[in-house]
């Protein structure tokens, strides 16, 4: 692996880049020329471009991509597409370049990134390598002496999720999506709230049992959900995950406290007694739920999440802190 500092020098003078845009993403379909074209007017230059279609076929594509051997991936779309990314890259000797071009775009955020093209094509031209964390989520038997049914578990960049979003997620309006943007998360939970039973969750700490009854339970590794800050001090490069809950089994609390959230993150602190911070968490509930792992549903609790420190390169501003 080289330093960062000798990766960035690679990438500035004659490495190999190659730009993967999700053309279905939200902005992606409307901007994807105008990035083209923004991209080239800054002196950026690719190997080759991957314009993405049909994305089920991600994996496969990042595949095509790693073997091109490239010392930077910059990738267009939203959270899902960056995550398929984030994924391939962790533990690589290669850099992710972000374009945010979704809905949320919940991990540019957190990387401090500009939302909008030309700012995040400026941080391409003219950022740095740093190295930030992910995290790694894998389901676990249900109980002692339980049938094993580990899958070797997902990586992720922002956000392992239980709960009424998971059901959001699945359910919110691709439509709707494009033409209100994150509005449509919250116009899809309004409708959902109504019908939906709270859970009972079981953390695991260090040896520490928590327990709680909730509507939405969040393991988070970056700093923003919904495209809001979720505390002013959390960071995707601090080495830990922040696990909290919005609300109690109350339907009317989950939506004040999902308000608060929106309202008050940006000025709330991890060492608050809302949030549990740790590099490894296990989480049992009762009944058994799926698993949304950066807006995919990978598997069902009980799961084991833990934090892998600093094990992916990414293109982030000169104002970045990087640990």
């Amino acid at each position: 692996m080289r330093t960062k500092r000798e990766l960035q020098s690679a990438i500035r003078g004659t490495g190999r880049a190659v730009l993967v845009i999700n053309a279905r993403s939200r902005r992606g379909r409307r901007l994807y020329s105008t990035a083209r074209r923004r991209l080239e007017e800054a002196g950026l230059e690719f190997a080759q471009v991957f314009p993405v279609t049909e994305p089920d076929r991600l994996n496969d594509l990042f595949k095509d991509v790693l073997a091109l051997d490239p010392d930077l991936v910059v990738v267009g779309g939203g959270d899902g597409t960056v995550a398929e990314a984030v994924g391939h890259l962790a533990h690589r000797d290669i850099a992710l370049g972000i374009l945010p071009l979704g809905t949320t775009n919940n991990f540019a955020r957190s990387l401090e990134l500009p939302v909008d093209l030309k700012g995040a094509v400026g941080v391409l031209r003219d950022g740095k390598v740093a190295d930030v964390d992910v995290g790694h989520v894998e389901a676990e038997p249900p109980s002692p002496g339980g049938a094993a049914h580990h899958d070797g578990g997902h990586i992720f960049a922002n956000m392992v999720s239980i709960g009424l979003s998971v059901h959001v997620a699945e359910q919110v309006p691709h439509d709707l999506k494009r033409f209100i943007g994150r509005g449509a998360y919250a116009v899809t939970a309004a409708r959902l709230l109504p019908r939906h039973e709270a859970f009972r969750a079981t953390i695991t700490i260090d040896g520490e049992t928590h327990e709680m009854a909730t509507h939405q339970l969040n393991v988070a590794n970056g700093a923003h959900h919904s495209g809001q800050r979720i505390a002013r001090d959390a960071s995707p490069d601090d080495r830990l995950l922040a696990v909290y809950r919005l609300g109690d089994e109350h339907r009317l609390r989950l939506a004040s406290a999902t308000a608060r959230h929106v309202l008050t993150g940006q000025w709330r602190s991890l060492n608050e007694d809302a949030f549990l911070t740790t590099d490894h968490v296990h989480i049992a509930t009762d009944p058994p739920l799926n698993v949304d792992v950066d807006g995919e549903v990978k598997g069902r609790t009980p799961v084991s999440v833990r934090l892998l420190g600093n094990a992916l390169r990414v293109i982030v501003p000169g104002s970045f802190h990087d640990t």
